[in-house]
């Protein structure tokens, strides 16, 4: 689907406050109703808009201490690969997991409420996941930026 500069705007203004009810959409947009509800359906079926979430503040939830974890694997094979994936998948504390290039074979951004937290989760949880040849961890000192809306640009 391609999307076109009313589509583009809308998307924006979803990711800004997705709790827009359609009538305040439609003034911002100079459009029915009825045109942004279907505009939106149509997003939704094509899968552009995947889900809508609220975002919570870290500190009111005593969730932050963020720290990002390299991971090496003891070998590269696709069992490996994938046995890690699904187990690092259903870890609660690891909110993001990329599978990168370079020295180290997966970046994990970990949220918990403090240090303590983090030794208990390496040791009772991360180091307990087979294949993993070795881990670096980084903490963050603070957070410079932190947001989840996409430039359509």
């Amino acid at each position: 689907m391609k999307l076109d500069q009313t589509d583009k705007k809308l998307l924006l203004l979803l990711q800004q406050d997705a709790k827009q009810t359609t009538k305040q959409l439609s003034l911002q947009l100079n459009l029915s109703v009825t045109a942004v509800f279907e505009r939106v359906k149509k997003l939704e079926r094509e899968g552009i808009i995947g889900a809508y979430v609220a975002l919570l503040d870290k500190e009111k939830v005593q969730k932050s201490f963020t720290v990002f974890c390299h991971i090496k694997l003891v070998q590269h094979s696709q069992e490996y690969l994938t046995k890690f994936e699904t187990e690092v998948a259903q870890l609660p504390e690891v909110l993001e997991c990329f599978h990168v290039s370079g020295d180290y074979d997966y970046l994990l951004k970990v949220v918990v409420r403090d240090i303590k937290q983090f030794r208990s989760f390496m040791v009772n949880k991360l180091t307990t996941l087979n294949h993993i040849g070795s881990t670096q961890s980084s903490f963050s000192i603070s957070e410079v930026k932190n947001t989840t809306q996409l430039s359509l640009e």
